[in-house]
């Protein structure tokens, strides 16, 4: 069987496991737009977006309520899937020219964050006399690709299922975090739209937490967040291996069997194939916008109504697609699972996730990286 089979077939089976948990996915996203289209003040429907509700709406929920497995499969399947679909789409928004623009900008911040981040881990592991694997796999958590860098290192370190779960936990409280104060900080200290999105896509730690942020902020901080973010999910492979290599070297100084073993890793897989996807239909919009087919901008569509309508429903259906993976960001989130972390992983959370956050906004606002 092809891979593109083996992709389809894997994405049929999931979505008829998690069948039952998109229904609650999908009925909390709806709940959250209504109420947010309840709320008639200007300001105050700016400062609480409906993402911002259905994360809300969706931490209740899975508080209070008790979610089956089937309900679980469902909810993964609107981080996982829904939520790369999301962003495919978010593509079409920008062209391959503002990509470029932001990525190159993007670049030079991320590998400045990351570097930081992984040496600050290291040292406030060592001083707070937290495991070297669990330290390792915070820095490498805040710093690339949030639970996914995590999940992806943890054979590379041989670090075992409790340092990962703590890992995890550590990094989804203080991306939940982010998702409550960043854009609050943001509209207090008066950034713009392309500030806001750098410091959204350098600073926050998981893709849907950083898509979460973004758009709380407004749609073009989100653009800018989710450009910023996959081009640190781009630099996950290359990074995941040489940290591992240099990590299990200097903490062994040789490769042991289990981290020898596990460098040998997939790169395919390593490689987001939504990164993919989300720059080819910037591709597609920029061919489109070259060969007069698709306008510039939607908002003048000049004579072409029917490519101004397609543009806009799939912005639409993307919007939604987001919605629905941040109620799923929600219902994922149990809140007693967060009391296990202990105090001293805790503590390297916090300095690493501080010190980048104060890192990344002072290189946007006080260097032309931020311009």
């Amino acid at each position: 069987m092809s891979s593109f089979n083996q992709f389809w077939q894997t994405l049929r089976d999931e979505f008829k496991q998690g069948w039952v948990g998109l229904h609650l996915v999908l009925g909390v996203a709806i709940a959250a737009r209504f109420l947010h289209g309840l709320i008639s003040d200007p300001t105050l429907n700016k400062s609480i977006s409906e993402i911002l509700l259905a994360v809300l709406l969706g931490l209740y929920l899975r508080n209070w309520i008790k979610i089956d497995e089937r309900s679980k499969a469902g909810i993964k399947f609107s981080i996982q899937r829904v939520l790369r679909f999301g962003i495919i789409l978010l593509g079409l928004r920008l062209s391959l020219q503002d990509v470029a623009a932001t990525g190159v900008t993007a670049l030079i911040l991320v590998t400045i964050c990351i570097t930081i981040a992984l040496i600050l881990a290291y040292f406030a592991g060592r001083i707070f006399k937290v495991p070297p694997r669990l330290a390792a796999l915070i820095g490498v958590g805040t710093a690339i690709c949030g639970n996914t860098a995590i999940v992806a290192t943890a054979p590379v370190l041989g670090a075992d299922d409790e340092e990962v779960s703590f890992a995890v936990a550590t990094i989804t409280l203080f991306g939940l975090i982010a998702v409550l104060f960043y854009p609050i900080i943001g509209h207090l200290i008066g950034l713009s739209d392309r500030s806001f999105g750098l410091w959204a896509g350098t600073a926050v730690n998981d893709t849907s937490q950083v898509v979460a942020v973004g758009a709380i902020f407004s749609s073009a901080a989100l653009n800018v967040a989710t450009i910023v973010k996959l081009t640190r999910n781009t630099l996950m492979a290359p990074l995941i291996v040489l940290f591992g290599l240099f990590y299990t070297r200097g903490l062994n100084n040789k490769l042991d069997a289990k981290a020898a073993e596990a460098s040998h890793l997939d790169w395919g897989k390593l490689i987001p194939g939504f990164v993919i996807g989300f720059l080819l239909m910037s591709l597609v919009r920029t061919a489109g916008v070259a060969l007069g087919v698709l306008p510039q901008d939607v908002a003048h569509p000049g004579n072409l109504q029917f490519a101004a309508s397609f543009l806009s429903a799939c912005d639409e259906l993307s919007k939604f697609f987001i919605l629905m993976a941040l109620a799923g960001v929600g219902l994922n989130t149990d809140l007693t699972s967060l009391r296990r972390i202990g105090l001293k992983p805790l503590i390297v959370g916090t300095c690493v996730a501080g010190v980048l956050a104060i890192v990344s906004l002072s290189l946007i606002l006080f260097t032309p990286l931020g311009k």
